[in-house]
């Protein structure tokens, strides 16, 4: 699921972004209406979070202007304006929802499973990696073992992920950093080390199969014993 968030205050915006991220959303951000809109009719969203009172272009009028165009992305607006008069003129100018200022962010987490669903009930992708006896299911984020669930992060589940895609290939950390940490990531820390045993812990601690080994110089590799 990609999300496009319009909001022009930075702390709110990177709040936002970074809990989006953590429950598995692809996430682009703008802080202009004329630039959200350019993104808008370029790139394919699922939804699109913004803010009332942005430069270039108010919320109200992206949501009318990206109706007008012919975009049926589904639209949540967020203002601090709760008047009834307010909310109705966000939903004729053509959004989807309305969330009102301040809001804990698990209401607008649901507001957003509520509008990416509509429209998939009936797409079924079942985007499956299989290694061993391991399954990673990239549409329900759900990792199982043996038939058994196992619970992972977000940034657990992008390791492992990177890991299926290169199974049988041995991975230096540098890879690791560059394809599953964000540019910023410090090489210098000994983070990659620290999630590669969490992963370990999981995936193979309380199983006889054991699959992510070290390849001393190397780097790491995901293959069967």
């Amino acid at each position: 699921m990609k999300i496009l968030v319009i909001e022009d205050d930075p702390k709110t915006l990177m709040a936002i972004q970074q809990g989006l991220i953590e429950s598995f959303y692809e996430v682009d951000i703008a802080y202009d209406g004329l630039i959200a809109k350019q993104l808008a009719m370029k790139n394919a969203y699922n939804c699109i979070i913004t803010d009332v009172i942005i430069p270039g272009l108010n919320g109200r009028m992206l949501a009318q202007e990206l109706r007008q165009s012919g975009n049926q992305t589904p639209i949540l607006i967020l203002s601090a304006l709760s008047d009834s008069e307010d909310k109705v003129a966000g939903f004729d100018a053509g959004a989807d929802q309305y969330l009102v200022k301040p809001f804990q962010f698990a209401e607008l987490l649901a507001r957003v499973r509520s509008l990416t669903k509509r429209g998939t009930d009936t797409l079924i992708t079942h985007d499956i990696l299989k290694f061993a006896d391991l399954e990673l299911n990239l549409d329900t984020k759900i990792v199982q073992k043996a038939s058994q669930n196992i619970d992972l992060s977000a940034l657990e589940f992008r390791l492992l992920e990177y890991f299926m895609r290169n199974q049988g290939r041995v991975l230096s950390k540098n890879q690791i950093a560059d394809n599953v940490w964000d540019v910023n990531f410090d090489k210098g820390t000994n983070y990659i080390e620290v999630y590669i045993n969490y992963l370990r812990k999981k995936i193979d601690r309380n199983f006889e199969k054991k699959l992510i080994h070290t390849v001393f110089g190397m780097g790491y590799i995901l293959r069967e014993e």
